[in-house]
């Protein structure tokens, strides 16, 4: 197999050939067609997440074919398309399990973070949590559905039943969720980069009834905001853009600090929340609706040995959407 490997923090990926992993029991190994980019990966070789598996390849946004069973798997079946997302095990047994927490599990593992991932040919995954994409005919349009898509998803679902839901940062994850916003019936504001017309068009394509700056107010009082950007200062930016009452849910994994600011914001029952990880109940239930919700995703396809620059373009924000690795024919 070939695959592109972090071995030191801060440090370009590193293409290499290795043998074919084996899966060992309970496991499946899976032929890559493609995998997103996710800004996870960016923390992961920046060093933001602490223990960082060494040497690691990246990757948990896979889309791909089983070609080999470990033992005691009896499904998925060989020649199945399956999705591997970020979260890669979990305990089973610890009490956030036992509560149907398996997000916040106390021994999990993570694709591309604490096992190996998708920025390669093959990659091995727990069959159950491997998911069945029976009826997903793109490899590369599905593939970022297995983050941005989930992590969307639940990040909407602890935002609330509001209507008007504003977005800050409109990458991957708000890309996605404008659209099932919009079949819900929901309003959808959308909040970029200063300047960042392209982004704000994107936004405007897909329904957003407002975009403009993350600096800027909205037309109207929002009922929930989610941000998707690493950023900090956003916080208070949508504690102003929230109505009483309103919710304002942090969806990333990793975030600069959060600036001191006025309690008369939060006050008047507004909330902040984050997101962590999923469970299976999120991706069998947004794998569900997406087909429903029409959900196309906008990417950027990438062969697999550019992947050093993917994660530079995500970084710099030179593409609308997802970037989309897949290995070379």
């Amino acid at each position: 197999m070939r695959a592109m490997v972090l071995r030191a923090i801060g440090q370009p990926l590193v293409l290499e050939e290795r043998p074919d992993p084996l899966p060992g029991p309970g496991e499946i190994r899976v032929r890559v067609e493609a995998c997103a980019v996710c800004r996870t990966d960016l923390h992961v070789v920046d060093g933001d997440l602490p223990d960082s598996k060494l040497p690691i390849i990246p990757g948990h946004e896979i889309v791909g074919i089983v070609d080999m069973l470990g033992s005691g798997v009896s499904a998925p079946t060989i020649g199945a398309r399956v999705g591997i997302p970020w979260l890669g095990h979990t305990c089973g047994t610890c009490p956030y399990c036992a509560a149907s927490q398996e997000n916040l599990c106390d021994h999990p593992s993570f694709t591309g973070y604490t096992r190996d991932g998708g920025f390669a040919t093959h990659v091995v995954a727990d069959a159950a949590f491997a998911f069945p994409l029976q009826g997903f005919d793109d490899p590369v349009a599905a593939a970022p559905l297995m983050c941005a898509g989930l992590i969307g998803w639940r990040s909407l679902r602890i935002a609330g039943d509001g209507h008007r839901i504003g977005l800050y940062g409109f990458g991957a994850a708000a890309h996605i969720l404008a659209q099932v916003c919009r079949w819900q019936g929901r309003e959808i504001y959308a909040f970029t980069r200063a300047g960042d017309e392209a982004a704000q068009a994107l936004a405007r394509s897909l329904g957003a009834r407002w975009a403009g700056s993350s600096e800027e107010s909205p037309p109207e009082l929002l009922d929930a905001a989610i941000i998707f950007a690493p950023v900090g200062a956003l916080v208070p930016n949508a504690l102003r853009a929230v109505r009483k009452g309103g919710r304002v849910v942090c969806g990333g994994i990793h975030m600069s600090d959060i600036p001191q600011f006025p309690y008369r914001i939060l006050w008047e029952e507004r909330q902040i929340a984050s997101v962590a990880n999923l469970t299976r109940h999120d991706a069998t239930e947004f794998l569900g609706i997406a087909p429903k919700a029409n959900v196309k995703t906008t990417t950027t396809v990438y062969p697999l040995m550019r992947a050093n620059e993917a994660l530079a373009d995500l970084r710099a924000g030179r593409f609308q959407g997802a970037a989309v690795l897949v290995p070379e024919a």
